[in-house]
């Protein structure tokens, strides 16, 4: 059964930092890209950063260009997402993703987790 598992996600003070992590079973996250999406209430799902499986390279979203780092431990089969600085507007709903045809630029992702809700309070 391919299953993607968020965790980390919590209630964090205005300009604190999160760990969310992406791990994976039933699936290899080392053959396709993997991507971190966020949902707000009211607003549609935005792509926020995504990691090649082979070269290792990075995209991120304009929104959150320095304070957010995506990495991963293949041998873990796991995703990371380094989430510092935190804004009110980072609290959202923070999905995993990947698939067969999953890009860096946030498209293509057919394998979803269900998310981990990020809370940041003032």
């Amino acid at each position: 059964q391919l299953q993607l598992v968020e965790s980390g996600g919590g209630l964090v003070q205005l300009g604190g930092s999160l760990r969310l992590t992406c791990a994976a079973s039933g699936l290899s996250l080392d053959k396709h890209a993997i991507g971190w999406f966020r949902q707000a209430p009211g607003k549609e799902r935005e792509f926020v950063a995504a990691i090649s499986p082979y070269t290792g390279a990075t995209n991120y979203a304009d929104s959150v260009g320095g304070r957010i780092t995506i990495s991963r431990d293949n041998a873990k089969n796991t995703v990371f997402l380094q989430m510092n600085s935190l804004k009110r507007e980072d609290a959202a709903v923070y999905y995993c993703a990947t698939g067969p045809s999953a890009r860096l630029g946030g498209s293509g992702y057919s394998i979803w987790g269900r998310g981990t809700q990020v809370t940041v309070s003032s």
